[in-house]
C-alpha cells in the first residue's frame, strides 16, 4: 500500500471522560478538537461524560453506528482509580484491537514522564470500521498522542502506510 498524494479529511468525534471537567475547563478535549481541525479534519461530534461505563458505551456505540464517522478520540478514564472505566466500557465494542498504539504511546510517554507511564491504560482499536483511540485525560498526554502518533497515521499522505489509507479496505471479507 502506498501513501496518497492528497490529504483526505476525516470526520472525527471527541469524547472527554471526566467526573470533574466541564465544557469550560476541558483543556484535553479542546486540544484534540483544535489539533484535528488544524490538521484539516472535521469535528463530527463532541461530548463530555462522567466516568460511567454504560454511558460511555452508549455515546461511542451511537457514533460507531454512523456511516459518516471515521474515527473517535476519547480522553480520560484510562488510569487505575476506582472510577476509571474507559477500557472496561469500550473494549467490548472493538472488533479488533490495535496493541501497537498503546505500546507506542507508553514508550513515547516514558520519555516525558518516566515510569509513571505504567499507570496508563491507553489503547486503540477498530469498531464497525471506525478507529477508536483512548487516551489519558491529561492535555500533555493528548498532545503526545496526537503529535507523535495520530496526526501522521490519520493522514493518508504518510508513507509508507497509514491508518487513513486503510479505510477503503476495512470491511473486506
Amino acid at each position: 500500500m502506498t501513501a496518497a498524494k492528497e490529504f483526505t479529511p476525516l470526520n472525527l468525534c471527541v469524547l472527554t471522560v471526566s467526573d470533574t471537567r466541564t465544557a469550560q475547563n476541558d483543556t484535553s478535549g479542546d486540544y484534540l478538537c483544535d489539533a484535528l481541525a488544524a490538521a484539516g479534519h472535521r469535528l463530527h461530534a463532541r461530548a463530555l461524560s462522567r466516568d460511567d461505563k454504560y454511558r460511555l458505551r452508549a455515546i461511542v456505540s451511537e457514533w460507531i453506528a454512523q456511516t459518516d464517522v471515521h474515527g473517535i478520540l476519547v480522553t480520560g478514564g484510562t488510569g487505575f482509580t476506582g472510577r476509571d472505566s474507559t477500557p472496561e466500557a469500550l473494549r467490548p465494542l472493538l472488533d479488533k484491537e490495535m496493541p501497537g498504539f498503546g505500546e507506542m504511546f507508553r514508550v513515547l510517554s516514558f520519555e516525558e514522564i518516566g515510569t509513571s507511564t505504567l499507570q496508563s491504560r491507553a489503547f486503540a482499536g477498530l469498531a464497525n470500521d471506525k478507529f477508536v483511540f483512548c487516551l489519558p485525560g491529561s492535555t500533555s498526554a493528548c498532545r503526545t498522542a496526537w503529535e507523535k502518533l495520530l496526526r501522521a497515521q490519520l493522514d493518508a499522505r504518510t508513507a509508507p502506510c497509514n491508518l487513513a489509507g486503510l479505510r477503503s479496505r476495512l470491511r473486506e471479507a
